[in-house]
């Protein structure tokens, strides 16, 4: 298949996923984070552009699927805001759920707040990234992207619409929103069972923008990572110490608040207590 294929996040060993396949509806991304892993390898990816026929070739790839388990979208938001004018992702949870596929959708949109009536009929779930609830820190990190209190509201929109809902504190970033227990209290408040979180990890694209929005604290994590960090799958990492504790400190927020806590691509599963990507919520079917 060429739209649809297996989860493999660059071979990484880190990696703690359940099997499941990817489709991205678009190509690139218009929150321009700075955060942005994708930009690194995707050509113009902050000028985002639907993927080219993508629902002819999504219906002739979806025919050949057996009830999978469907992540939207791991390299780009499926809600740019020109899917309030093309409406391809709605288009594409159309056609899967016409094909007995379970979704997970991957977000910081409030746009999909139009299609919760779909997503109430379906095996679904919402993983919704807030890395921060302090507003002025998320315009500097994601400068496009909805305000921390409009996500907060679609997350409580879905839990109360019966669509099962993950939030994302992710990356965690040293000196910025490394003990988000404000936030986490938030989440436990409207109804969260399932967070997942992991660090911010350097490529030469990211560091230059990260660089460019908070300088100031781009000097105090440059030891951290430049001396001190690791290197592993292409990226620089924190020290391992370190990603440790800041991990343990969310790990123990969940706890404290009744919250389900999984990291991925860090090497330290043991702090897991479900599956990473928060899919255990989707609702098994009716038979």
């Amino acid at each position: 298949m060429d739209l649809i294929s297996k989860f493999d996040p660059w071979c990484s060993t880190l990696c703690t996923c359940p099997p499941k396949l990817t489709l991205n509806p678009y190509t690139g991304c218009d929150h321009a984070c700075v955060y942005c892993y994708a930009a690194s390898y995707i050509p113009k990816f902050f000028q985002c552009r639907p993927k080219k026929d993508i629902i002819s070739k999504l219906k002739r790839e979806a025919v050949k699927l057996k009830g999978e388990l469907i992540s939207i979208a791991n390299s780009s938001d499926p809600y740019p805001n020109i899917e309030i004018k093309t409406g391809l992702t709605r288009q594409c949870l159309e056609i899967l759920s016409q094909n007995n596929c379970k979704i997970q959708i991957i977000t910081k949109s409030t746009i999909l707040k139009r299609d919760i009536d779909l997503l109430k009929k379906i095996p679904s779930m919402v993983s919704l990234t807030i890395t921060s609830i302090d507003e002025n820190v998320a315009n500097l990190l994601e400068p496009r992207a909805p305000l921390p209190k409009e996500r907060l509201k679609i997350i409580e929109m879905l839990i109360e619409e019966g669509v099962p809902t993950s939030a994302r504190i992710d990356p965690i970033i040293p000196y910025i929103n490394d003990n988000p227990e404000e936030l986490i209290k938030t989440l436990a408040s409207i109804g969260v069972k399932h967070i997942t979180s992991s660090t911010y990890k350097v490529k030469p694209d990211n560091w230059r923008r990260f660089n460019t929005a908070m300088s100031k604290t781009a000097e105090k994590l440059k030891p951290l990572y430049f001396e001190k960090g690791e290197k592993m799958g292409g990226y620089t990492y924190l020290p391992r110490d370190l990603r440790l504790k800041l991990m343990k400190t969310i790990a123990a927020l969940a706890k404290k608040n009744g919250i389900q806590f999984g990291t991925c691509r860090e090497n330290l599963s043991q702090l897991n207590t479900a599956l990473c990507d928060g899919s255990w919520l989707i609702p098994h079917r009716q038979r």
